[in-house]
Parts: structure tokens; C-alpha cells; sequence
């Protein structure tokens, strides 16, 4: 038995699909969690939807809102996807481009009007949306890239195929292998094309929550391991790191190098120039010191005035030299700083243990230490607790 497909009725769920992902994605930034990029993306559906419903009642209804109202309306809604991506990812939108298109795109339709233009309407709605879904497609790896989001490669992959089946019809319109209406007394293949055109349009409506949800809740995570005044690791950071780093090692020990810091004459700071030069001083300590760390070392906030940093691999002769380079380069940024009653320096203690099998305060112990002998000589030094081998 075959299976007939009413062309019609695909557009007419199709739309219904739109308008119903549309008033999700609107739902979903009214929850207060995500940017204002569900905005675009839900009214993206909702012109995607009204563009195919108008396209439904082709030959029942004027040209004017079957063809041109409705094209321009679909492809407007493929621009503010476009333009919603790009958003998210936090990218220049450019909104004279955008009123130009839909303005060309207008006459373009106009000017092609009746069976004789179906083939020139179907280049013009082409092009346009073989670009956006490519665009997209572009946007999308450079986020999966960027941000690491899994969900932004199914979003590329949900893409791709269409500007491929869109390059297809240009062709085929340019061969003059379109027909001459969009509803043919045997739809066939396109029939087939344009229910799968539906199931793309679910799957990127779902795609695209994903990806929102996904970003949402890595930025959650990042606020629960970290501080957010300085952007260093918080206790609970740390010691999440400290389970991965350690988590399938057999050989060899884990060492590294501790560093305990304390930034000296901070409360005299806050006393007298109130808090706000408090956190700002905080903030230059943190910037100074994240120049001077690798990729893979470890900045973290121990409470008030003193942090705590985590050099893996290192010895404790070069963590020295690192401490002594974070001394320097605070001082050189607290140059702006004219008017403090006292400048504030660094107090800090080194020591290097293996990682292995202690618990974060076993680990700060012996920094601890140096960093109490570092202020009980007067403060603004580096002080090393060494191995008895080593000392």
C-alpha cells in the first residue's frame, strides 16, 4: 500500500509545529534563566509558522499574502534565527543587513509573480535560506569550539543537511525542474521533502532549548566553584579539582607546589577607603596573578584577604621564583593606587606535597606554615617550608 503524503497538511502542521515551539521558547525565558536569546528564537518560530501557513493557502488566498507576505515572513524568521545564534554567542548583529534582505527579498517576489516566476521565487527563498542555515551551521561549530557545548554540534548537525537540500533546489530551479506551482497534483518527492522539512524544524526547536540549558547550567556550576568577585576557585572548586586530577592515576606521585597567600595592610585598606577599594584591590591581585600562571594551575579564594594557588608538577625552588614574579607584578599593578595609607604587598609561604590521598587542609598545612614564618619576619616575603632533605 502507498503511502500519499497531503502537501498541504504538511505545511499546515508544520506551522502548527512553529507556533507551538515558538510559545515554548518564549515560556522558557520568562523562567528568568536564560539571555534574551529564547526571545529570537521564539519569535523565529512564530514567523516560520506563519510564513508556511500562509504558503498553505496558496491559489485560495491573494498572491500578495500567499506568496510575497508569507515568503518574506519564513525567511525573516530564518534571519532572526540566525540572528538569535549569533546573539548567544554573544556576536555583532547587524540590523541594517537584516531590513535590506527582507526589503530585496519583497521586490524580488513582486517582480516574480504567477507560475512563470515560481521558479525565480523558489532561487530567491533558497539563497536566503541556504545562507542562514550555513551561517548558522558556521556559529554553531564555533560555539561546540569555543564553549565546549555538546549540544551546539547537534545544532551543526541538525543544519547542515538542509543548506545541501537547498543548494539542490537552486539547481534544480535554475535546470527549470521546479514546476510551475508549489502544490503539483503529484507532490511526490517534494511531499517527502517537506515533512522532513518538519521533523528538522522539531528536532532545532528541541536543539536550540538544549543548548540554552546546557550553557545555563555550566555557568551554575562555574558559580558554585568559584568566587564571584575575583573569578578564583572557591573550597568547593578546589577540591572538585583535586578529585578529577587524581581520579585513575596508578604511577608515579602526584606532586605540586602550594601556595598561600596573604595580601598584607588589606584591613587597614578597608577601614579606610571602605570596601569597594577592598574588592577592587582583590580584583587587581587576581588579574595580576592569573598572568602568571599555565593553563592548568590553580588560583583559589580562601576567605577575606588570602588565596591559596596550586602548581602541579612543580618543585618547590621554582614555586619560589613564581611567588617572588606575583610579588613583582601585584606591586607594578598597585602604581594606579596613589592614595592608599599603606601599599598593600604580599605575604606568602610555598610548600610542595603529593596530592595524593590528602585532604585540602592537609595540603595548606605546611604552606600554612611558611606563610605565618613570612609575616613573623615582617611580612611582604616569600617564605619556603622545605624537606628536611632539601633543607
Amino acid at each position: 500500500m502507498e503511502l500519499i503524503l497531503d502537501l498541504r497538511t504538511i505545511f499546515v502542521t508544520g506551522a502548527l509545529t512553529c507556533f507551538f515551539i515558538g510559545v515554548i521558547q518564549l515560556m522558557t525565558f520568562a523562567t528568568g534563566r536564560f539571555t534574551r536569546s529564547p526571545i529570537w528564537w521564539g519569535v523565529s518560530s512564530l514567523c516560520i509558522g506563519a510564513g508556511l501557513l500562509g504558503a498553505a493557502f496558496r491559489d485560495t488566498i491573494p498572491d500578495q499574502f500567499s506568496v510575497e507576505l508569507a515568503n518574506t515572513a519564513m525567511l525573516a524568521g530564518c534571519l532572526l534565527l540566525l540572528f538569535g545564534i549569533r546573539h548567544f554567542g554573544g556576536r555583532e548583529l547587524h540590523w541594517f543587513g537584516f531590513g535590506s534582505v527582507l526589503l530585496a527579498v519583497w521586490i524580488l517576489l513582486a517582480l516574480s509573480p504567477g507560475e512563470q516566476g515560481f521558479p525565480a521565487r523558489v532561487i530567491i527563498v533558497a539563497v536566503v535560506m541556504a545562507f542562514c542555515d550555513a551561517a548558522i551551521v558556521r556559529e554553531a561549530i564555533r560555539l561546540g569550539r569555543q564553549e565546549k557545548l555538546r549540544s551546539a554540534w547537534l545544532l551543526a548537525l541538525l543544519f547542515a543537511p538542509t543548506v545541501v537540500i537547498y543548494c539542490g533546489r537552486i539547481v534544480l530551479a535554475m535546470l527549470d525542474q521546479v514546476g510551475t506551482t508549489l502544490f503539483p497534483r503529484d507532490a511526490g518527492a517534494n511531499a517527502w521533502l517537506a515533512a522532513t522539512g518538519v521533523t528538522f524544524i522539531i528536532l532545532r526547536g528541541q536543539a536550540l532549548l538544549l543548548l540554552a540549558a546546557e550553557r545555563s547550567n555550566r555557568m551554575l556550576a562555574a558559580l558554585a566553584r568559584r568566587d564571584p568577585l575575583t573569578g578564583a576557585m572557591n573550597r568547593s572548586g578546589v577540591e572538585q579539582w583535586l578529585d578529577q586530577r587524581l581520579r585513575g592515576l596508578r604511577q608515579n606521585e602526584v606532586r605540586a607546589s602550594i601556595l598561600l597567600v596573604d595580601i598584607d595592610h588589606f584591613k587597614a585598606i578597608n577601614d579606610t577607603h571602605g570596601h569597594a577599594a577592598g574588592d577592587e584591590i582583590l580584583r587587581v591581585f587576581a588579574d595580576a596573578v592569573r598572568g602568571q600562571l599555565r593553563s592548568d594551575d590553580i588560583l583559589a579564594r580562601q576567605g577575606g584577604d588570602e588565596f591559596a594557588i596550586i602548581l602541579p608538577g612543580v618543585g618547590v625552588r621554582e614555586a619560589v621564583r613564581v611567588a617572588e614574579r606575583i610579588r613583582g607584578v601585584f606591586r607594578d599593578a598597585l602604581a594606579a593606587f596613589r592614595d592608599l595609607p599603606e601599599q598593600p604587598t604580599l605575604s606568602i609561604g610555598v610548600a610542595e606535597s603529593d596530592l595524593r590521598g590528602k585532604s585540602l587542609d592537609q595540603l595548606l598545612a605546611e604552606a600554612d606554615e611558611a606563610l605565618y614564618r613570612a609575616k613573623r619576619l615582617g611580612r611582604d616575603r616569600v617564605q619556603a617550608q622545605l624537606k628536611p632533605v632539601e633543607a
